[in-house]
């Protein structure tokens, strides 16, 4: 006689292999599937930490056609190339970064391909005889990108052409692998941490608001920013926190600045901007004396 449970086991046996064969198959199709799922694109998996990014292995100066440039400029917060296009100087920048909404920007019809969650925009306030982009990330979070004419001989068109082709090259470079972060030397003003500057000034006012690469700070009335730059601030200079320093108004603004050499760049200056924004309508002048106090701390606490 036939054993009863002999005959349920072989069963039980054939439909187990059948359902483990059917997830063996499946497993592959599932991983194959979400492999092919394309993830949205932030800022920080393109671009890694911002306030090491070097914005100038986002530049691809083969990008721009039929150009002579300069060696690219690299500051803490973007990159700057002048170059010659057909018998016209233009200026080429990439950056800086920005997360704040911007009613400034509208969409339009960019023509090359993009990654998933990234869109290129029209930044609508820009200097006269320059062309602007922004790259939005999947987070909200934009990368500048702008040509600039240095006479009025180019048109609009040809210039956002060349701001489209340098988009481009910042696309292919995230998507490449060739995003850079170079390691700062220890004297480079480039590794303070600006708002722990600020706060230890004594500077009154709520919490200070860094920017969105670190490497500038506002709390009320008062901001720091570090940048690296081609030349030394002009102008008379006086003493402040034991640094040279120069003071001038910018409209609303009462700015002063002191330089050392760049530790990173030859032939480049790293600069420490405080500014004091006057609210009283009398223009950046009657901001200074506030300006020169608020330095004379700062400056003596930068490293």
């Amino acid at each position: 006689m036939r054993n009863p449970l002999g005959v349920l086991a072989v069963g039980c046996s054939v439909l187990l292999a059948a359902s483990v064969g059917c997830s063996a198959e499946s497993a592959p199709a599932e991983q194959a599937q979400a492999q092919s799922t394309p993830v949205p694109l932030t800022a920080i998996a393109a671009l890694g930490d911002f306030a090491t990014l070097d914005y100038c292995s986002l530049l691809d100066p083969e990008r721009l056609k039929n150009t002579t440039a300069d060696t690219p400029d690299s500051s803490f917060t973007a990159c700057q190339a002048d170059f010659v296009q057909a018998g016209r100087p233009r200026t080429v920048t990439v950056g800086p970064l920005a997360a704040d909404r911007d009613p400034n920007i509208k969409a339009y019809d960019y023509a090359g391909k993009v990654p998933d969650g990234v869109s290129v925009q029209q930044a609508g306030f820009v200097p006269e005889r320059s062309c602007g982009r922004a790259i939005t990330f999947a987070d909200g979070v934009r990368l500048a990108v702008s040509i600039t004419d240095g006479d009025d001989r180019g048109s609009a068109e040809d210039r956002c052409g060349a701001a489209d082709d340098v988009v481009g090259g910042v696309l292919d470079a995230v998507t490449g692998n060739r995003v850079r972060h170079p390691q700062l030397p220890d004297r480079s003003w480039g590794r303070v941490d600006s708002c722990a500057i600020l706060s230890a000034s004594g500077a009154q006012g709520g919490d200070a608001t860094a920017g969105i690469a670190g490497h500038s700070c506002i709390l009320d009335k008062v901001s720091l920013e570090f940048a690296v730059v081609r030349q030394a601030p002009a102008g008379p200079s006086e003493t402040l926190g034991n640094r040279m320093a120069r003071v001038a108004a910018d409209g609303a603004f009462c700015r002063v600045r002191t330089v050392q050499p760049s530790p990173a760049t030859a032939g480049r200056a790293e600069q420490a901007t405080v500014s004091v924004v006057d609210t009283s309508g009398a223009g950046g002048e009657a901001a200074c004396p506030a300006a020169r106090t608020a330095a004379a701390t700062v400056f003596s606490r930068i490293p």
